[in-house]
């Protein structure tokens, strides 16, 4: 594992995607090889410099610029205040975010649930305003909904709640099985915590000593992307056939103002919370 995670660290993917291949379906995610990462003295990209033989006009235009009043800085004004409650098609405000959610997690879904870490409660996924009704297209009468999205771990479950934001009623509720979105963000800390406690995670460990000098011991020293990871028959070890029914997810890491570590290879199961190498 060490030395097939290591040929790649440090390698810079400027302007470029790194696709899935082979046994995965999964979105392409692009790196920027110099997102994040820290830059050397020397001048700015596109910076000007000095040309050589100007004419000294230039000079004396510079020259009477300098005894005029100094531009003064712009102010930038604050962000007004969000409100309570949006309306027509604004996007939904912080508030409506979290009465959204409260209306959609009853009481019964909330015990019967579980969430990506194994405790009580589902997995909340995206809070959006959900799409207006055909005979309301313009947006100004129609009632504020949300379209809440929720993972139950217990069985593997994508739940989506619409709820009325007006009347605090949930008008439609659909389950489903087998479909995977994209992994949160919650999520890929969780199955970064996961490798990082797993014997496969000891490359990831390795190469992070050899580009920081530091000991990778929590997720929060990594910049994480995930994508999900579907099982193809035959085409990677047997402890992943289930990936695509359970939410298998694979991260693409990042030192912090750093170096990417490929760790492509490796597939997190967090429903059954295991990780596995594919096959090569």
């Amino acid at each position: 594992m060490r030395n097939a995670v290591h040929r790649h660290l440090g390698k810079v993917v400027a302007g470029a995607a790194i696709a899935v291949a082979g046994t995965a379906a999964m979105v392409a995610v692009t790196l920027p090889g110099t997102a994040g990462a820290g830059e050397t003295g020397g001048n700015k990209a596109g910076a000007q410099q000095p040309v050589q033989g100007q004419g000294q006009g230039q000079g004396q235009e510079q020259e009477q610029a300098q005894g005029q009043t100094a531009v003064q800085p712009g102010v930038v004004e604050q962000a007004p205040a969000e409100g309570d409650k949006g309306k027509g098609s604004d996007p939904l405000t912080d508030d409506e975010v979290e009465r959204a959610e409260q209306l959609a997690v009853s009481r019964q879904l909330f015990n019967a649930s579980e969430n990506v870490e194994g405790e009580r409660g589902p997995q909340r996924l995206t809070v959006d305003l959900a799409e207006p009704e055909a005979d309301a297209v313009d947006g100004q009468g129609a009632p504020r909904r949300a379209e809440v999205t929720f993972y139950d771990y217990w069985d593997d479950t994508l739940v989506t709640k619409t709820v009325d934001l007006d009347t605090g009623k949930v008008v439609e509720t659909i389950s489903q099985q087998g479909v995977q979105p994209t992994p949160s963000r919650a999520e890929n800390i969780e199955a970064a915590g996961l490798l990082l406690a797993d014997p496969l995670g000891a490359g990831l460990k390795a190469d992070y000593k050899d580009a920081t000098d530091n000991e990778l011991t929590s997720p929060d020293q990594l910049w994480l992307s995930g994508g999900i990871y579907r099982a193809t028959p035959g085409a990677q070890p047997a402890v992943l056939d289930k990936c695509g029914e359970h939410r298998c997810v694979r991260l693409f890491t990042k030192v912090k103002n750093g170096p990417w570590i490929d760790t492509r290879s490796l597939v997190i199961d967090l429903s059954a919370r295991n990780v596995a190498e594919l096959d090569r």
